[in-house]
C-alpha cells in the first residue's frame, strides 16, 4: 500500500521518527518514534497546513512510502471516544496507539483524521522488527500554493 508524507526537506530523508519520539504527536508520546503519513497525497497537505504556522511555509518534499498491506492494524471512529477530534487531543488517543506499539503486531496503525473524518492516516511504528519493509518509492520537491498562506 502507498501512503504521503509532505514535510520540510531539511528532514525529509529521515524516517526514524525522531521528530514524533521528541515532540510527541496526537497519536504517540514523546519517546515513542513513529511517521506520519497519509492515505493520500490530499490529506497529507492538509495535515501539514494544520501544524503549520502561518506566514510560515517551509520548504517541503513530498514522500511516498510503500507499506507492507498484511501489516496494517486500523481503529474506526466507532472504537474511539467522542472527544477523538479535539484539539488538543485527548491523552487516551496516546495510550491506544501506545498499547498497539508495545504490542509490536503491525507496522502501520490507520486512524481516522480529525480533520476529514472519513480520510485516513497511517501512523508507522519506526521500531518494530519489519520496519525495514517500508519502502521509499518517491522524493520529490513539493510547490506550496501560495493561496494557502492566507
Amino acid at each position: 500500500m502507498l501512503v504521503y508524507r509532505i514535510t520540510g526537506k531539511k528532514f525529509a530523508g529521515d524516517l526514524t521518527g525522531t521528530g514524533a519520539a521528541i515532540h510527541g504527536g496526537r497519536w504517540n508520546k514523546k519517546g515513542s518514534p513513529v511517521l506520519y503519513t497519509g492515505e493520500n497525497k490530499e490529506i497529507a497537505l492538509l495535515e501539514t497546513i494544520v501544524h503549520t504556522p502561518p506566514m510560515l511555509v517551509p520548504k517541503l518534499d513530498i514522500l511516498t512510502l510503500e507499506i507492507p498491506d498484511g501489516s496494517i492494524t486500523e481503529i474506526k471512529i466507532s472504537q474511539l471516544p467522542k472527544n477523538w477530534k479535539l484539539y488538543p487531543a485527548p491523552a487516551i488517543l496516546c495510550e491506544i496507539s501506545e498499547e498497539w506499539l508495545d504490542e509490536g503486531s503491525t507496522i502501520a496503525l490507520k486512524v481516522p483524521s480529525c480533520i476529514i473524518h472519513s480520510a485516513h492516516n497511517y501512523i508507522l511504528n519506526c521500531r518494530h522488527p519489519e520496519y525495514s519493509k517500508v519502502k521509499l518509492i518517491e522524493r520529490k520537491n513539493f510547490e506550496f500554493d501560495s493561496r494557502l498562506k492566507k
